[in-house]
């Protein structure tokens, strides 16, 4: 599994451009580009990888990380995936000629190529977070970063629920990688000696 980063809009969003190395199929996880410049740098590693897109995949579905979706969608005539919770973001993309929305549940698949990624259903920074698991990795989205989490007081955010989505990520190896919705990536067990939300220091 190959994955590029790109750093974009306003907020420095983490989109990711995973794809198989085999059969170069490819997915693009929350494309929240603001500006054609940051799409165009996309679009080109994707030409030049020759990589064939097959999925969007949204962790959630705040505008910095949806901002892209529709012109992603248009380029590449594929479905978006998101949690059906947090679908609602997305209906106005559902219409017309392009593939309607696969919506998600906690344990579904996404697969590319010889890859996949299991959805695990994360709630907490809002009601469809989710996270996405592979052998050795984790895409955490707005759940979990590198030194802390996502913010719990927008509507539909809950701490409650961040706090049980975040028992799950600690029950994670220590060796997985984990790529945060914004931020730098970090390892599991960093983050469990040193995050306040993950190591027993109750940060809420």
């Amino acid at each position: 599994m190959l994955i590029e980063t790109f750093t974009v809009g306003m907020l420095s969003t983490n989109c990711y451009v995973v794809n198989c190395p085999q059969t170069k199929e490819a997915i693009i996880i929350d494309p929240g580009v603001e500006f054609s410049s940051e799409a165009e740098q996309i679009f080109d590693y994707i030409t030049q990888g020759a990589l064939k897109v097959k999925l969007i995949v949204n962790t959630h579905g705040h505008q910095d990380h949806i901002n892209g979706d529709a012109n992603f969608q248009k380029k590449y005539n594929v479905p978006i995936c998101i949690h059906r919770y947090d679908a609602p973001s997305t209906e106005s993309l559902e219409k017309g000629e392009f593939p309607a929305t696969v919506l998600l549940e906690d344990d579904s698949l996404i697969e590319f190529g010889n890859e996949s990624l299991k959805v695990m259903h994360t709630p907490g920074h809002t009601l469809g977070s989710i996270c996405l698991l592979g052998e050795r990795l984790v895409f955490t989205g707005d759940t979990l970063f590198a030194g802390g989490i996502g913010r719990t007081d927008f509507p539909a955010g809950s701490d409650a629920d961040m706090r049980m989505s975040l028992q799950k990520l600690v029950r994670l190896p220590d060796y997985f990688l984990v790529y945060p919705g914004h931020g730098a990536t970090s390892i599991m067990g960093e983050e469990k000696r040193v995050n306040p939300f993950l190591n027993g220091e109750d940060a809420f």
